[in-house]
């Protein structure tokens, strides 16, 4: 079962560029050459979109690909299928990489055992709940992507379509 998703490369260096194309080529099993254009909120890095399509699982193997890439940011999503969840990976320099499952309208869905833990770690006193849910859906990564993910003058757009 095949599904689709995209990689935005939020900022990565220049002479990084080329080794993200080879490690997504790799991946997809075909020549990939992405259309870079500078980021405005990290000057001297560049950033790009590329849509792909594969199996699913694919999208946890173009995160596993680039994960750990000193400098670069990245995210990856997968529209869900007949066999899969969709999912959402976000990886900064900083944070490492988080994960998300997703639903179909893209709401990330948390598994009750990880609401569980969190609660617990609660009630022991260990963290803030409000701080735990904050990090299983994303935030702190979130909020360091965000200045990333408004890419600026020269942008390619992207339309969306209303299916009935």
């Amino acid at each position: 079962m095949t599904t689709r998703g995209v990689l935005y490369v939020h900022s990565a260096p220049r002479a990084m560029c080329p080794h993200v194309e080879w490690a997504v080529a790799g991946v997809l099993g075909t020549r990939v050459s992405l259309d870079w254009i500078r980021q405005p909120a990290a000057p001297g890095t560049w950033r790009s979109e590329f849509s792909w399509q594969g199996e699913a699982g694919t999208a946890s193997k173009l995160a596993s690909a680039l994960r750990g890439w000193h400098l670069l940011r990245f995210e990856v999503t997968a529209e869900p299928c007949a066999t899969a969840e969709g999912e959402r990976y976000s990886c900064t320099p900083d944070l490492g990489i988080f994960h998300a499952v997703t639903g179909i309208h893209g709401d990330i869905l948390i598994p009750e055992d990880r609401l569980r833990a969190a609660l617990l770690r609660s009630q022991r006193g260990e963290t803030d709940l409000e701080a735990e849910i904050a990090k299983l859906l994303g935030k702190p990564w979130d909020d360091e992507l965000e200045p990333f993910r408004y890419a600026g003058e020269g942008a390619p757009v992207r339309w969306l379509h209303q299916v009935v």
